[in-house]
This record gives structure tokens, C-alpha cells and sequence, in this order.
């Protein structure tokens, strides 16, 4: 399964994270950078299985990005299976070894 990891140290609003999106899944400029088209490409356009990760997702962080965090959990559901999506305060700790 592919991960995908959006990094909020270095994702400052929603248009930011629209082109970090369309970056890592090599969207074309037709991307609408809104909730709409990311729903349509998240159920429908994106290569899936994927698993992906928003990570340094603090409190604050949270409520000014709440509406990807619903989303995100809207189409895993949806997707039973085939998205998987977590969130994370900080970084994850890699096991040794």
C-alpha cells in the first residue's frame, strides 16, 4: 500500500495544502483546490490502495484544518478499506531495527 505523509510543520493554510495534494499526486492544474474536488479525488481519482498520514497535526492545527480531517475520515469509511488515514501530533517514532 502506497503512504502518502502531509507534514502541517510546513503547511501553513488549505492552499497550501491543496498543492502539496496535487504534488504528490501528480494532479494536473485542473485540480480545484477545494473540498468538492479533493472528495472527488480522494473517492474516484486517486490511485488507491493508499494509506496517508497528516503528521505535526497539533490541537491547533486540528481546527483550522478540521474540514480535511472530516473529510479524510468520510472517505475512509467510504472506501472500506482501500484509504487508510491517520493522524498524528507529531512525527511518528520509526522502530529500530
Amino acid at each position: 500500500m502506497k503512504k502518502i505523509v502531509f507534514d502541517f510543520n510546513h503547511i501553513p493554510d488549505l492552499a497550501a495544502f491543496y498543492a502539496d495534494f496535487a504534488r504528490q499526486f501528480a494532479l494536473g492544474s485542473q485540480f480545484g483546490a477545494n473540498l468538492d474536488a479533493l472528495w472527488d479525488e480522494v473517492t474516484g481519482g486517486i490511485a488507491l490502495p493508499v494509506e496517508i498520514d497528516f503528521i505535526n497535526l497539533n490541537a491547533g492545527r486540528k481546527r483550522r484544518f478540521g474540514s480535511l480531517v472530516l473529510l479524510f475520515e468520510e472517505a475512509e469509511e467510504e472506501l472500506e478499506g482501500a484509504l487508510r488515514f491517520n493522524l498524528f501530533d507529531k512525527s511518528p517514532v520509526k522502530p529500530k531495527g
